[in-house]
């Protein structure tokens, strides 16, 4: 929500979406979600540059072993930082901006959260990738699409959206967000 009331060009498309596949006298349903292409994208990007655990679990190697050129001895503790891996300018056009139309287009839009592509690894991959992976997929969406379509959102008055990272074992924004939802549609019914 903060990345999508600090770009409202952004949070216009997505109800545009809405709009025309939900339409505006019913609720959204879970039918509607695989038809929401650029609402899937809004949260891969902000899974991308907002990753909930930006250091995934750590590793412990059986054995030494040599990754590129490093030695990593047996027994040590290894950290992958998905959080910077998913902003280096190497892999990503302009890593800090906020562009889910990164992940409609060119290679990226096979990009998913099973940690296929290790540009983009939100929920880790492998053996130890993270178990909420199924709630991303299925609640999350659901729960923007819905909270889109069913209010306009407006920041308080005089109030400033901060976007800055709070680091620890998980993610958080430095100052919460405060959003006042405003009804969208006019059937008072949807809101039952």
């Amino acid at each position: 929500m903060a990345e999508l009331l600090k770009h409202p060009k952004i949070m216009k498309n997505a109800k545009e979406e809405l709009n025309n596949v939900v339409g505006r006298n019913k609720n959204v349903e879970k039918s509607h979600i695989s038809r929401l292409p650029y609402l899937g994208a809004i949260l891969k990007e902000t899974l991308r540059l907002n990753p909930v655990g930006p250091l995934l679990a750590s590793r412990c190697p059986s054995s030494s072993c040599n990754v590129r050129g490093y030695v990593i001895p047996k027994g040590a503790q290894v950290f992958v930082n998905a959080w910077a891996i998913q902003r280096d300018p190497k892999y990503w056009d302009n890593p800090l901006e906020f562009q889910p139309e990164r992940f409609l287009q060119g290679t990226t839009n096979k990009a998913d959260f099973i940690g296929n592509d290790f540009r983009y690894i939100p929920f880790g991959s492998g053996r130890r990738r993270c178990v909420g992976i199924p709630l991303a997929e299925r609640m999350v969406p659901y729960a923007l699409a819905s909270l889109l379509h069913l209010f306009e959102w407006r920041i308080p008055e005089g109030e400033e959206i901060d976007l800055s990272d709070k680091f620890g074992i998980v993610l958080k924004k430095n100052t919460p967000l405060h959003a006042i939802p405003f009804p969208r549609l006019s059937d008072p019914s949807l809101y039952v």
